[in-house]
């Protein structure tokens, strides 16, 4: 029952991935039929991001009046119903309307599905659940493609990906005997031990603000390289525009390879010393990408081993959060990190698209390895909160 249960939720974390990557692939035809500059791409983006935001924050309430199972499916419902919504639309107003509903329910399986792996599975699964986001984000672009590629056109590959979405509605709902059956004690072990606190009250928990920080560091380092790698490799090394493009995923491809490998040794090597690793790697592919060898090819190695140092980072910290904030608290905390991530995934990259358009993209390892700096000191100094809360707590504690 457990295993069917975890495979229940890669398919629901398959869910969020599959549109993330949509829009970015079929918008060169879109902006086109809608007669939408190609700029106007980034507004729906923040609307979304907005959107998202606004639902990681309210993930813990909602959670805790309808539980988790009712959010994942009504979320996963939501998402799939925006996505059949964007494939009639014929102006570029109703996608920024339908942009709303998108968002609130993508930040609401994250926040949740993030919560409950956190508090109930081990570190390895974490890691694996990131993984199969992004095996969604990896297939939504072939998906896309071939759409384009035959007489579907973009609507029809919004369409495929909403019947597919609908399709994981169906197994989500179908699955509510098994969270029932297997986190039956858990839940309500859950419920007694967890303690609602507002998101000012989230704020003044020690370490909590440090660590939003070092996740929206985290977010900016990650999204910087995916939206600007295949520019660095047309701008730097002169390269035709789709050989930088297909170099350029080379990053994804490393998280996901990455995530995959972690899993294996995730329990063994723990969150804090797996953020370290992803840390260093980050920091030594930064000064490989910098060094001007004069051949593309080291830069290429340099950002697949980005990805790899990348990989690990983001489900450690999120699996770590009961440890650094007690699990009464990780369903409040969750939510606000999710809300700092997004901010910093959404706002970051483009900044660093200001910076190279005024200056040179050669910055940006030096932009990445500023954001790692700050992601590994801010970690740190949360690990060592900790191990001074935890030390107290064991010289109070009676002796027997």
């Amino acid at each position: 029952m457990v295993s069917l249960l975890l495979a229940v939720i890669y398919l629901a974390f398959i869910s969020l991935g599959l549109p993330d990557s949509l829009l970015g692939s079929g918008w060169p035809v879109m902006h086109v039929d809608m007669n939408a500059p190609l700029s106007a791409a980034g507004a729906i983006t923040m609307i979304v991001a907005g959107s998202t935001i606004l639902s990681s924050l309210c993930a813990d309430v909602v959670t805790r009046k309808i539980g988790a199972r009712w959010v994942i499916a009504l979320s996963v419902l939501l998402t799939a119903s925006s996505m059949l919504l964007f494939s009639f639309s014929t102006a570029f107003w109703q996608l920024c309307v339908i942009a709303v509903p998108y968002g609130l329910g993508a930040g609401a399986i994250d926040a949740c599905l993030n919560n409950f792996v956190a508090l109930h599975y081990s570190s390895r699964h974490m890691s694996w659940l990131h993984c199969f986001w992004a095996v969604g984000a990896t297939i939504s672009p072939y998906i896309m493609g071939a759409a384009l590629a035959g007489s579907f056109g973009w609507t029809g590959g919004y369409r495929i990906v909403s019947f597919i979405q609908f399709g994981l509605t169906a197994v989500m709902f179908l699955s509510f005997p098994l969270w029932k059956k297997v986190g039956g004690e858990q839940e309500k072990e859950k419920e007694e031990e967890t303690v609602h606190i507002s998101v000012l009250q989230v704020f003044k928990l020690p370490g909590a603000v440090p660590m939003f920080v070092a996740f929206f560091a985290y977010m900016a380092l990650e999204q910087t390289p995916s939206l600007w790698a295949s520019s660095y490799f047309s701008d730097v090394y002169a390269l035709d525009d789709d050989v930088a493009a297909n170099l350029g995923s080379l990053f994804f491809i490393g998280i996901m390879v990455g995530r995959g490998l972690c899993g294996f040794i995730a329990d063994k090597a723990g969150d804090r010393r797996l953020i370290r690793i992803g840390a260093a790697v980050i920091l030594f592919s930064c000064i490989l990408v910098a060094i001007p060898f004069g051949t593309h090819y080291v830069a290429v190695g340099a950002f697949v081993l980005m990805g790899l140092g990348c990989a690990p980072v983001y489900p450690s910290i999120v699996h770590s959060t009961p440890e650094n904030f007690g699990k009464r608290h990780t369903q409040s905390v969750i939510g606000v990190q999710m809300a700092f991530a997004y901010l910093g995934n959404t706002f970051m990259a483009p900044l660093f698209g200001v910076i190279a358009q005024y200056t040179t993209i050669k910055l940006l390892p030096l932009y990445v390895g500023v954001f790692g700096i700050v992601m590994i000191v801010l970690t740190e100094y949360v690990n060592g909160l900790v191990k001074k809360r935890d030390k107290l707590a064991a010289l109070q504690s009676p002796k027997e």
